[in-house]
């Protein structure tokens, strides 16, 4: 997504999904998508004809996404909020809803995995945020809500990862699969609950753990021997938040090159 030699070694190519089934003026909310898995939902979302609410965080990074969904001739605009705080997240749902029917939710947005905060305070972030979001959506778009999807990870769900990440973490994935499972039989369906758990993917948080021992192994063990970009998740991401997945709902899947049985 960018100029760089670097830059472009970090990304796969961005798919075109435009035959999924959304209609036009349909918008999906990324969390977490000024950079990284996120970033390229957004991206991937906005190809397949969504119009995007980027939030973020960073105003900066929500920006340059919005930037590269325009350059794609897709139509988006950066929200500046920190999902971890109610407050912020329902200014953002206000800021959200005049862009049109908000039908999709991807819950992207957390901690770094090696963040060495508080246990309990991290889990919150994690975890609780999640539940915030989606809550927070269901109760302004509840009648057109459609899908929602969370990005969990193998830590927890296929590994324990204890070498490899804080406590917090798996501990957090596990609960947003359970979370989605909850939501995929609380709500019949409507809205479709869903979860991915990424492998190694490669962003600009990751790359500085391939310098840990332990993680570099486990990238050299994926059978496809090579870690994951965020093009990849993505795709995985905007099927499932799809109408082409209408029949798929409180489902789990791997996107990680066969990492969680390696």
């Amino acid at each position: 997504m960018g100029d760089s030699d670097s830059d472009r070694a970090l990304h796969g190519p961005l798919r075109d999904m435009g035959a999924l089934g959304f209609a036009p003026g349909e918008v999906a909310v990324v969390t977490g998508s000024g950079s990284g898995i996120g970033r390229a939902v957004a991206l991937t979302a906005a190809k397949a004809g969504l119009t995007v609410a980027v939030w973020d965080i960073v105003p900066e990074w929500a920006a340059e996404t919005v930037r590269l969904i325009g350059e794609l001739g897709g139509k988006a605009v950066a929200v500046t909020v920190d999902v971890t705080d109610p407050a912020q997240v329902s200014r953002a749902w206000e800021a959200t809803l005049p862009l049109g029917s908000c039908r999709y939710l991807v819950n992207n947005a957390g901690p770094p995995s090696m963040d060495q905060g508080p246990f309990r305070e991290n889990l919150l972030k994690a975890l609780g945020s999640v539940e915030d979001v989606t809550s927070q959506w269901l109760a302004r778009c509840g009648d057109v809500a459609a899908s929602v999807v969370s990005i969990a990870s193998v830590a927890g769900n296929f590994q324990g990862s204890g070498k490899a990440n804080s406590a917090f973490y798996p501990t957090a994935k596990t609960g947003i699969v359970g979370f989605t499972k909850h939501l995929a039989t609380k709500y019949g369906g409507r809205p479709r609950a869903n979860a991915i758990a990424p492998g190694f993917t490669l962003t600009p948080r990751t790359i500085p753990y391939l310098a840990n021992p332990v993680v570099a192994q486990n990238v050299a063990n994926i059978p496809m021997e090579r870690a994951g970009f965020p093009e990849e998740v993505a795709a995985g991401v905007v099927f499932l938040l799809s109408p082409a997945a209408s029949y798929i709902n409180g489902v789990l899947l791997p996107v990680d090159g066969g990492m969680a049985i390696s």
